[in-house]
């Protein structure tokens, strides 16, 4: 079954409205040296991933530039796992893997070294990052190549980058990710989610998985 994540709520609105959708994941940003209107600060995502139910897990997104001040984010909002935006080595995303008790993902260019962090995080997020490492930029990338490393890694593969309801389920049938990961792809504005669209998004992977 294939996971599904909606990154980059600002609203307790957009939680309720992505959980009762059915999403496994919540995604919120902070502490991103990037502009984004989805990035809220750390009292904010405290409060966001406190809203989160059981059995949903809520992810702080996050680029941190140490692994020391990731760890100090995540011990403050307490989220069920952290997603690195490629600010950390592999040697540090395994000291930060090591030093939490939370599951860590990394989330990188789809041309990026990949092999190298699979050995350190606990899953990957291949997305299409914009030139400062920042995700949501609404691009899609080459999904065969994709396909091809979720065969050849043993490490959960998120799949992100331009995902749409109207994409969604090819990119599924295409790639067979352990999971997908939207957010410029289901909102009605920069950090506001249109519900509809979250949705129809999940019933897009949802109904691929009952065809195949």
């Amino acid at each position: 079954m294939t996971r599904v994540k909606v990154c980059g709520h600002t609203r307790e609105a957009d939680v309720r409205a992505s959980v009762d959708a059915g999403v496994d994941a919540i995604g919120v940003i902070s502490d991103v040296p990037v502009e984004t209107p989805r990035e809220v600060s750390r009292e904010r995502a405290t409060e966001l991933l406190e809203a989160v139910p059981p059995l949903v897990s809520g992810v702080l997104v996050t680029m941190s530039e140490t692994v020391e001040a990731a760890r100090e984010l995540a011990a403050e909002t307490q989220p069920d796992a952290v997603q690195i935006h490629g600010t950390l080595d592999p040697d540090e995303v395994a000291a930060l893997a090591a030093a939490i008790p939370q599951s860590v993902l990394v989330a990188l260019d789809h041309d990026a070294d990949l092999d190298a962090y699979a050995a350190a995080a606990d899953g990957l997020v291949v997305d299409s990052l914009g030139e400062a490492g920042g995700g949501g930029t609404g691009r899609t990338h080459d999904w065969d190549r994709t396909a091809e490393v979720v065969e050849t890694l043993d490490v959960p593969i998120l799949l992100a980058g331009g995902l749409t309801p109207e994409n969604v389920a090819e990119a599924v049938e295409t790639i067979q990710p352990f999971g997908v990961d939207t957010a410029s792809g289901v909102e009605l504005e920069g950090g506001v989610k249109d519900h509809d669209a979250v949705e129809r998004f999940v019933d897009r992977v949802e109904s691929d998985q009952v065809v195949a």
